[in-house]
């Protein structure tokens, strides 16, 4: 039955599975960030946890649309078992080392899809993942200038208030100039 099966779809199997991987990925992202925005939320950094939450449904979105493509292409999309979710973090500071963290990890698991789909001539694939390498490129410039906050403004005094204040004024990279 399963080859009857494949031949409806355009996705190889390497490909359907490291999408799958990718939409489970995509799911932990989204709980991780309901855990730091929890964390937060008790430590009353509330503009932080705001953000948090925004990029757990962020995050969710992702995994849906990739569900979607898989099931759309013909393909068997995986509902993904999520566990091993932290609850407590070692900072303020390291929730958002950790998200960026995470950050880096989603988009080297991006490219390496992006990769595998060219090399098997999968254009419908590798374009369609194109939207995620640019989304990849603005989480990580965003995450990496929240966690560049505790660098300029600091921890001690009123730091972390000032900090959290800051964290919903950044936005995805300007565009270059042509």
């Amino acid at each position: 039955m399963k080859d009857i099966i494949r031949m409806k779809t355009s996705l190889s199997e390497e490909i359907e599975t490291m999408l799958n991987n990718q939409v489970k990925m995509e799911a932990k992202s989204s709980s991780i960030y309901l855990s730091m925005a929890a964390y937060c939320d008790q430590l009353g950094f509330e503009n932080s946890s705001e953000f948090f939450f925004k990029q757990a449904d962020e995050e969710r979105q992702h995994m849906l649309k990739i569900f979607r493509y898989i099931a759309d292409a013909g393909g068997t999309p995986v509902t993904p078992e999520v566990t091993d979710i932290p609850q407590e973090f070692e900072s303020f500071k390291g929730v958002f080392e950790s998200a960026l963290e995470q950050e880096i990890e989603v988009t080297k698991a991006i490219n390496k899809i992006v990769s595998v789909a060219y090399k098997e001539g999968d254009h419908a694939s590798a374009n369609f993942l194109q939207w995620f390498v640019r989304e990849q490129q603005e989480e990580e410039f965003t995450a990496r200038k929240r966690v560049e906050l505790f660098e300029v403004i600091g921890e001690d005094g009123v730091g972390r208030y000032m900090i959290d204040q800051k964290v919903p004024d950044i936005g995805p990279p300007a565009e270059p100039a042509m």
